[in-house]
């Protein structure tokens, strides 16, 4: 069996795929935990509080640390539904997969995100996602998770 041969075998592909699906996920969640973390201090600050640049790298480190994982999860029920439908959709427009697959995942996050809001006690679970622009901003780490995982699982 050549080289080429087994990393075309069904289980390497399988495996890989994977693997670059979870450091994707791992992209995504750091990426929102951060932007929600810049966002929520950047609105402390502007109604006066002073939070010195210790402080900043202090408390993106913790919630990278605690809200990270609660967002991934909440990221990977998102992606759950609709990375297949846009891979299913990429099998009848193999060209658009990249497009497809970067959409997906940013429409996966933003989906996940408002179901929280709507079965969640307080108005939102994650104050930057309130307004388009923190939600976007969030959406955006997934976007490019999904092209991540679109570049790196292409034949």
């Amino acid at each position: 069996m050549t080289s080429s041969a087994r990393h075309d075998a069904p289980s390497v592909r399988w495996t890989r795929r994977v693997g670059v699906l979870l450091v994707a996920w791992v992209l995504a969640a750091a990426w929102g935990s951060v932007v929600q973390t810049q966002w929520n201090l950047r609105a402390l600050v502007d109604v006066g509080v002073e939070i010195p640049a210790g402080d900043w790298l202090r408390v993106t480190a913790q919630d990278l640390v605690g809200f990270a994982p609660v967002y991934g999860f909440i990221l990977a029920v998102g992606w759950l539904f609709a990375l297949p439908v846009a891979s299913g959709l990429a099998r009848w427009w193999p060209a658009g997969r990249t497009v497809l697959l970067a959409a997906a995942a940013g429409v996966g996050m933003v989906a996940a995100v408002r179901t929280v809001d709507a079965v969640a006690p307080m108005p939102v679970f994650i104050d930057a996602t309130r307004h388009l622009p923190g939600l976007l901003g969030m959406a955006a780490g997934a976007v490019l998770a999904g092209l991540l995982y679109a570049r790196f699982t292409s034949r």
